[in-house]
């Protein structure tokens, strides 16, 4: 079967393309603790509901903020992304995520951790979101968080670091800006 391409075509391929980015955009904020690149996939009045906050990003990025706060690693898998348009301007995108997050342990989780371990706070689920094209950017305009699955496990070695690795870090030391800077450095 042949496709056959016109003008509207291409624009949602184009349009597509453009909201994937700002999906990965928002993971890898979030994952490097970049409150600025997280922010730049939002519309200014955007409303997210992240199940223990709900409202809009001014509010979004301080709850993140503190919930990450003292997170040492933390990884974004993006999976089925799913646009579906409503019109040349709004589009229903979902998109299948699984977050991983290594932590101290705190409390009771002091009793089962050794000195090396970490605990490892994992979600699956969907961003569920109305995107919206205004001034030529494809960003979120309302989002919600649907889970499918929670856990927290004991991450045995979890904080062991060898040297002689890269590990990722949450903040502007992590080796994506040393690349950015080499590549791009009018960015710098």
């Amino acid at each position: 079967m042949q496709a056959s391409f016109n003008d509207k075509s291409i624009q949602h391929i184009v349009a597509k393309e453009e909201i994937r980015d700002s999906m990965c955009l928002y993971a890898r904020g979030v994952d490097r603790g970049d409150w600025k690149l997280v922010r730049s996939s939002y519309h200014p009045d955007a409303y997210d509901d992240h199940g223990g906050y709900k409202g809009n990003i001014d509010g979004l990025i301080q709850w993140l903020d503190e919930r990450f706060a003292g997170v040492n690693n933390s990884m974004h898998f993006l999976g089925n992304c799913m646009i579906e348009f409503a019109g040349p301007e709004v589009a229903l995108v979902e998109t299948y995520f699984v977050s991983r997050r290594l932590l101290e342990p705190v409390g009771k989780e002091l009793d089962m951790a050794g000195p090396t371990d970490a605990m490892c706070r994992e979600a699956w689920g969907r961003y569920v979101d109305r995107f919206e094209l205004r001034e030529g950017a494809w960003k979120v305009a309302n989002r919600t968080v649907v889970l499918e699955a929670s856990s927290t496990s004991l991450a045995l070695g979890g904080r062991l670091r060898s040297s002689a690795l890269t590990w990722g870090l949450r903040n502007s030391a992590d080796r994506l800006y040393q690349v950015q800077a080499e590549i791009f450095p009018a960015r710098a």
